[in-house]
């Protein structure tokens, strides 16, 4: 038995799996997705001894992974920019009232245990499950903010948006992941 991960078959497979949805979801392009992991892989097979251990081997990988496609996005956005449309103000404005302030049935409800939740490997399953959900902007924009790191102006310069345009995204997505979460996860009623 091998006890280097990056040999194991098993963990590759599971391993590969989970990076080519992250990319996917990410670059919204399959071969520019599959390249990423491909380059990420050879990143870690060619540089496993600077593998501390300080976190999992799976966690350097997808960070390896994280770092390709943010190079890839940056490049991306030099090439060409990414025109973003700003509609569904219908949806959401179901959650408010006339003064902008949360409709009664729609305001936030206490979480029971937001600590368990996080370290549950389900809520992360829903988690992930309601991202995909999200329109492609703003989940492309969610990733890249809160998952990736990117700041504001960098989001804003590499898809070609306004800084406004990617606040109103970022809401967006942020109030869409609350009511999923709240349906499929917290028991809230949507």
């Amino acid at each position: 038995m091998n006890p280097d991960p990056l040999h194991d078959p098993e963990f590759l497979t599971a391993l590969r799996r989970d990076m080519l949805r992250f990319a996917e979801m990410q670059l919204r392009d399959r071969a520019r997705a599959e390249d990423a992991v491909q380059e990420a892989l050879a990143g870690a097979l060619q540089g496993k001894e600077k593998f501390a251990s300080r976190a999992s081997l799976r966690t350097w990988v997808l960070a390896i992974l994280k770092n390709k496609i943010v190079d890839v996005l940056r490049q991306r956005g030099r090439e060409q920019s990414a025109a973003v449309d700003v509609e569904n103000d219908e949806d959401l404005n179901a959650y408010f009232d006339q003064r902008q302030h949360w409709a009664e049935d729609t305001r936030p409800a206490e979480w029971q245990s937001p600590q368990q939740a996080i370290e549950n490997k389900r809520f992360w399953a829903v988690f992930e499950a309601c991202l995909y959900r999200l329109p492609e902007t703003a989940a492309r924009i969610f990733t890249m903010r809160e998952v990736l790191g990117f700041d504001t102006d960098e989001i804003c310069t590499t898809l070609g948006i306004s800084n406004n345009n990617c606040w109103v995204q970022m809401h967006r997505a942020r109030l869409a992941l609350r009511a999923c979460l709240g349906a499929n996860w917290f028991g809230e009623a949507a």
